[in-house]
């Protein structure tokens, strides 16, 4: 079996308004280079690999200018949306100087194998 590659970032045309312009279901790590909260949340996030019927994807936000901090009213990063054929349906807002941490994927891994909606 093939290491699965790198897992896609995705910029602001990578998305249809406030939809994920993607089939199945994705959680997608909202994340910024210059914040040590995301840099420290990225391998605790890549940890979700495998462990259910969902794909991982960063979305950048780098940028301040980035229309994604608006369109998904971030106000902290990192911040996880998972999306399932393009709709939202589970949220892990990122709190101010704390981030998420191993819990929160936790967390999201039960949400998304019970969320509803088509797919596993």
């Amino acid at each position: 079996m093939a290491a699965p590659g790198p897992i896609p970032v995705l910029r602001a045309d990578a998305f249809e308004g406030d939809r994920l312009a993607r089939p199945g279901t994705w959680a997608v790590a909202f994340v910024a280079d210059w914040c040590p909260f995301c840099r420290r949340f990225q391998p605790i996030f890549e940890t979700a690999r495998g462990r259910g019927h969902f794909e991982l994807a960063y979305g950048d936000v780098t940028d301040y200018e980035s229309p994604l901090w608006e369109r998904f009213a971030l106000d902290v990063v990192p911040t996880v949306i998972a999306f399932r054929d393009g709709a939202a349906i589970v949220r892990k807002n990122g709190r101010f100087a704390r981030g998420l941490k191993a819990a929160d994927v936790e967390q999201l891994i039960v949400e998304l194998r019970g969320a509803p909606g088509p797919g596993p």
